[in-house]
């Protein structure tokens, strides 16, 4: 049996004797029903502000839901970007490692061509050397040779001009002719 405030408002006791003072209980049973009425909408309120509450609840927890989901789907997104930056990074490496090997490739090439092109200027410089060393011999040995001439051409020629003591006694013999100084040098 559900009570209302009206039904406290509106109640009536039987008068007996010796009973209780009717002012009294009028007067408590309107306080009471005053208190009641303020409880139920006091309830209703509280109810009212409960389901409020329930749906912005239910709000939240949608929200939390689709953060949730929005962060697994970052996480993942984030996974993924991470690996396809990993890969992309180990591809990149490897490419740059052939593009290295490659280039020192080509740097080893070109060294072993410089090193055959000084190993060939080298020679070269020896060769030249030995050239210049050789004409240098060939045109010392030509000096002496030229220097030697011309002292034993001087020599003759002293000796053409000096009279010969057994010459200038004895006749001459027609096979032997004078030399001259073309036929000395």
């Amino acid at each position: 049996m559900k009570v209302t405030p009206l039904d406290l408002r509106q109640q009536r006791f039987q008068t007996v004797m010796r009973g209780y003072d009717r002012g009294e209980v009028q007067a408590f049973l309107l306080e009471a029903a005053d208190d009641y009425e303020n409880a139920l909408r006091e309830n209703d309120k509280l109810r009212q502000d409960v389901a409020k509450l329930d749906a912005v609840l239910g709000e939240h927890r949608g929200q939390e839901r689709n953060l949730r989901n929005t962060l697994l789907t970052a996480q993942k997104l984030a996974d993924e970007i991470k690996e396809h930056a990993q890969a992309e990074g180990a591809l990149i490496l490897r490419e740059a490692e052939g593009r290295a090997d490659m280039l020192l490739q080509k740097a080893q090439a070109r060294l072993e061509d410089i090193q055959r092109e000084i190993d060939g200027l080298r020679m070269k410089r020896r060769e030249v050397e030995n050239d210049i060393e050789a004409l240098v011999r060939t045109l010392n040995s030509t000096l002496e040779f030229i220097r030697e001439q011309d002292t034993r051409s001087r020599e003759e020629r002293v000796l053409l001009h000096r009279p010969r003591a057994v010459e200038a006694a004895a006749p001459r013999p027609a096979d032997v002719t004078p030399k001259t100084d073309t036929q000395v040098r």
